[in-house]
Order: structure tokens, then C-alpha cells, then sequence
């Protein structure tokens, strides 16, 4: 469960971390329940869905949603944008709505978001970049930070520089994924490089790329000098692993948590979807989640073809649960055997 140390391990400005393992922003993935769980479990840091800043600022539902951060403290709230006055107003309304740090996407390589100029193409034009960065400093008086890429592609490491000068207009925290935009999610992560942008300031860097457990984290902060990690895509379904490599990086037992622990996160996941979406959008979009606590559970054994089919294509919420059960039941019966 969460620690409670009073003496933090790093800060991001006058906020205080426990740990050094980061749930990274995922579209689609890191709703207010899963950081509340995964918070709960022990993850140093959470940070919300990506918002579009102007959508926020307008007041659109969808993003409010994914801006939402009842019960998550410290609670990040991830713009995006391309224009410094709706970064700006963005996060004027997140700070009003309780946010505790502004993060600044860099680094999406989507073409929905690079084709609107944010994302990953600021990279392209660090000028920009910094205009957006000194318009959102400006607005807010909570700490602002940037996520990105170590550049546009492999004749573009401008990490760096980009980092740098965001130090400089008063960012208080950076977080680089150790692929290009051209990568995608391509190959594997470079954390090496990662070493350079660590170089050029002097603020926490936090490496991020293909960290899948405490063993991942320990070669990603040796590799990159980093001050922490991020940790992504391999969360989905597993929402404690993030508390799981904080508290090896502190050096303490990393164990998962009891199966029964599990199911209980799962569930209430669940449930928190379809209180935030209504059950007939919350059931679809609890899918992928759903799935992934199943995998979790069955392990080496799989999710039987049946079960499997009821959890990815479900519409009935008690015949998803009772899914869901299903497996966890299987699995304890393995365990028991």
C-alpha cells in the first residue's frame, strides 16, 4: 500500500515523491480509477490521460473526465496543445480543479496529435515548444513539467537542448522516452541516450521506454543516470506494479500482492469505469482493462477461450464480473494445487 515517509526521495518543485517509479500517461488507459489503485498500491507518482488543452479550457466533458483526479494526491494533469493561450487557460482550470503539477505532452508520436502540431512535433520546433512551456509557467503557480522523446528521429537528438531550456523558463521536472517520434514503439528503448539530457540539467530526469519490472528499472536508472523511471504500457492489468519497482528501487521486498488483493483492484476498477463512463460506454472501455487483470491472473496458464470471449466483447456487467471471478478462482485453485 502506499507509504506514508515523511522524508521525500525526490520532489517535483515544492512536491514531495516517496519513490522513484512513475505511472506513466496512457490514452485510453490511466483513468481516475487506475491511479487512484495504482497510487494506493505504492506508485510514487500518477499522472492523468492526455487532455486537449483547448477542449479542457472550453469545458468539455470528455476532457474533465480524463482531467479528473478525485481521491489521487498528488494529482498530474497531462495537456496538450499547440497554442500558448489554451495551454495557458488549460492549466489555469486544472489548477482550479485541484491539480497538484502541470505535465507538458512532448512526446506522443500519434498522427492525430503530431498533425495538429503538438505531440511529438514540437520537437521539430523547439521555439514553439518553449513559447508553450513559458505560456503555462506563467499561468499557474503549481509546478510545471514536460514528457518527451529524445527527438524526431536518429539525426535529431535535440532532448538536450530542448530540456535545458526548458529548465530555463522554469520547468521543475523532465521525463524522456528513450525512442524517436519515428520509432513509434518500434525496437527498443535507448536509455543510454538518455544520459545526455540528465548532462544538461539539473532538475529530475525520469526515464521511460520499455520498463517491465524492478530488474527494467535498475538497468534504466544505471543506463540513463536518471533520478527515476516511468513505467507504461506494462501496467495495464497490473496497476501495483509500479508500488511493486518503488519499493525494490527503495530496497524493501517487492512482492505482488495476494490474488485475492488483485481481484479486489480489478473489480473496483470495473466498477469506478462504468460510474465515470455510464455502463453501456464504461463496459467497453473496461475491455482491454479487463483483460489484462485476466492475463495477469491466469499467468503461464492463459485465459480460457471462453472466458476470454465473455471479457472482450461483454455488454452485461454481471456477466463480465462473473467472468472475471471465473478466472481469478481458476487461478487460485492453481495456486492451491
Amino acid at each position: 500500500m502506499q507509504s506514508n515517509s515523511i522524508n521525500p526521495v525526490l520532489s517535483v518543485g515544492p512536491v514531495p515523491l516517496d519513490g522513484r517509479a512513475i505511472l506513466a500517461p496512457m490514452s485510453g488507459i490511466t483513468d481516475a480509477g487506475l491511479r487512484r489503485i495504482a497510487r494506493r498500491f505504492g506508485a510514487s507518482l500518477v499522472v492523468s490521460e492526455m487532455v486537449a488543452s483547448d477542449e479542457l479550457a472550453r469545458g468539455k466533458a470528455e476532457a474533465q473526465l480524463r482531467a479528473e483526479g478525485s481521491g489521487v494526491d498528488p494529482h498530474v494533469v497531462q495537456l496538450a496543445g499547440c497554442q500558448p493561450h489554451w495551454l495557458a487557460e488549460a492549466a489555469k482550470v486544472a489548477e482550479g480543479a485541484g491539480a497538484s503539477v502541470i505535465d507538458i505532452n512532448m512526446g506522443c508520436p500519434s498522427k492525430r496529435v503530431i498533425g495538429g502540431y503538438a505531440g511529438s512535433h514540437l520537437m521539430r520546433d523547439l521555439d514553439q515548444a518553449l513559447r508553450l512551456i513559458e505560456a503555462t509557467v506563467a499561468a499557474t503557480s503549481l509546478p510545471v513539467t514536460v514528457k518527451m522523446r529524445l527527438g524526431w528521429d536518429d539525426d535529431s537528438h535535440n532532448a538536450p537542448e530542448l530540456a535545458r531550456r526548458a529548465e530555463q523558463a522554469g520547468v521543475r521536472l523532465v521525463t524522456v522516452h528513450g525512442r524517436t517520434r519515428c520509432q513509434f514503439y518500434k525496437g527498443a528503448a535507448n536509455w543510454s541516450a538518455i544520459r545526455a539530457v540528465k548532462a544538461a540539467v539539473s532538475i529530475p530526469v525520469v526515464a521511460n521506454g520499455d520498463c517491465n519490472g524492478l530488474d527494467d528499472a535498475r538497468a534504466m536508472l544505471e543506463a540513463s543516470g536518471a533520478d527515476a523511471v516511468m513505467v507504461g504500457r506494462a501496467a495495464t492489468g497490473r496497476p501495483w506494479l509500479v508500488g511493486q519497482i518503488a519499493r525494490g528501487l527503495a530496497g524493501e521486498a517487492a512482492a505482488a500482492p495476494s490474488l485475492e488483493a488483485r481481484r479486489d483492484a480489478a473489480l473496483e476498477h470495473y466498477d469506478s469505469l462504468l460510474a465515470a463512463y455510464g455502463t453501456k460506454v464504461g463496459v467497453r472501455h473496461a475491455r482491454k482493462h479487463m483483460l489484462g487483470y485476466a492475463e495477469d491472473a491466469a499467468g503461464a496458464a492463459g485465459v480460457p477461450a471462453s472466458l476470454r470471449t465473455r471479457l472482450a466483447t461483454g455488454d452485461d456487467p454481471r456477466d463480465v464480473v462473473a467472468a472475471l471471478r471465473a478466472v481469478y478462482d481458476m487461478a487460485d485453485l492453481e495456486q492451491a494445487a
